[in-house]
């Protein structure tokens, strides 16, 4: 009973990040605010499950794992309760943005640490996370489509209350997990790098999202500065014999830091290029949001086929090639959608483009997750599965910014702005392939 309700509160996780897309105009005439407001709500969730990221994966140490996924599976469910009776936009603020993107800091983490220290080989782990990431593929690209039909048929209250259902049946299963028997940690939380980190992940996502004015340089400078200042005290709290919020060790293993960066790129690519789909589908050819979902079908069902057959791959092929190959594939993809979907173009000429798309990501997102989870020994898996979710979630950020930011900055008429950024994160891509390409053969993992 490990996977299911794991999978399940990826699931709810990603779909929450993405439904409340669809649901904007409706919540802001409800609540009498505007666009803006509800739009300012839906930043600052991505700003408060990033930053936290890191702090909730070390609090596992403390906690406990299974503790640690409970508390923000509660949190999480309290605020997508709150949010569903909001009367106006700081309730709606308190319980989407605040408390399930806290609860989403707390709960992550534990499902890629107890997934990574209950499996026994590589290929198992494979599989778990095979279901895991496409748990949280399908709820980030299902999320526009289920949200569509939750907010036309019943209401956008209805697709918290959703939520809700969802969170109290995954407590139910997670109740019988087992965890390993942990060390507890021989020393106090690191407040002070806890701030630090949280602070440098808030003013870099926050810039992130202000990608194309010159509020972008300024706040990713200021966090630049902070995650130097927080890099710095990490190492000086080592040198000092007192364990640190991040080992600044985990940076030293060059196969953790370029399984990483391909971490970020995937996660990149496929927000923006659903970014770039979903808005030319809307504006080029007038679709609504529940056909927009089902036009990104192929890229789903690829994204699953991907990660059901992840323990099979990871049997017969390495990470790191299989992660080479999720990237080729997801190339070829962007690439068939730049020649065939055009503005007049039919229904099936996205079909392939998409459905390589998605299943490149797919075989991608398992093989990464596995390859740097697999690098630190189970003692550090509070540290890598923090830092590891912030850089996916940074990724999903700049994805979409930088998307955005394209097209806000193409004028022509037509579906020129559309091909443009659907270019430029093909050639992400290929630099993603690049840093997989120097990936070296790993070692075996320490123990």
């Amino acid at each position: 009973m490990l996977v299911p309700p794991l999978a399940l509160a990826q699931f709810v996780a990603s779909y929450a990040a993405t439904t409340m897309t669809v649901a904007v105009s409706v919540i802001a005439a409800d609540l009498g605010t505007t666009v803006l407001g509800v739009q300012t709500a839906i930043t600052l969730f991505t700003l408060t499950m990033a930053s936290l990221m890191v702090p909730g994966s070390k609090l596992t140490d403390f906690l406990g794992r299974k503790r640690c996924f409970l508390l923000g599976l509660v949190v999480y469910g309290t605020g997508a309760l709150l949010a569903s009776a909001a009367q106006g936009t700081g309730t709606l603020i308190l319980g989407y943005s605040l408390l399930q993107g806290i609860g989403s800091a707390l709960m992550i983490p534990p499902i890629y640490i107890l997934v990574t220290v209950t499996s026994s080989d590589v290929a198992t782990r494979a599989r778990r996370f095979g279901v895991v990431s496409g748990a949280g593929a399908l709820g980030a690209a299902a999320g526009p489509l289920i949200g569509g039909l939750v907010t036309t048929w019943l209401g956008w209250r209805a697709s918290f209350l959703l939520q809700v259902v969802i969170v109290g049946l995954v407590v139910v299963l997670a109740l019988r997990i087992v965890e390993p028997t942990a060390e507890p940690a021989g020393t106090r939380f690191d407040v002070v790098g806890a701030v630090l980190s949280a602070a440098g992940l808030f003013f870099v996502v926050i810039g992130v999202l202000q990608m194309g004015t010159w509020w972008f340089w300024v706040f990713l400078g200021i966090g630049g500065v902070i995650l130097y200042a927080f890099s710095a005290y990490i190492r000086a709290r080592e040198r000092a014999g007192r364990e640190p919020l991040v080992s600044a060790g985990l940076f030293r293993d060059r196969i953790t830091r370029l399984g990483l960066v391909t971490q970020h790129v995937q996660w990149l690519v496929l927000q923006g290029s659903f970014f770039v789909i979903a808005v030319f589908l809307q504006q080029v050819r007038g679709y609504d949001a529940i056909h927009t979902g089902l036009m990104l079908t192929p890229a789903t069902v690829g994204v699953l086929a991907a990660s059901a057959a992840a323990g099979r791959m990871a049997r017969r092929h390495s990470q790191r090639r299989l992660i080479r190959g999720g990237f080729v594939i997801a190339i070829a993809g962007l690439v068939l959608v730049l020649l065939l979907v055009r503005a007049d173009s039919g229904v099936a000429s996205a079909v392939p483009g998409l459905f390589l798309l998605g299943a490149g990501v797919g075989i991608m997102l398992t093989a990464s997750v596995n390859l740097v989870q697999s690098r630190s020994p189970d003692a550090a898996q509070g540290d890598i599965s923090g830092v590891s979710r912030s850089v996916s979630n940074l990724g999903s950020s700049v994805g979409t910014a930088l998307a955005g930011s394209v097209l806000a900055g193409v004028t022509r008429p037509g579906g020129t702005s559309f091909a443009l950024a659907l270019a430029t994160l093909t050639l992400v891509a290929v630099a993603g392939l690049i840093a997989a390409l120097l990936i070296p053969k790993p070692l075996p993992r320490a123990r």
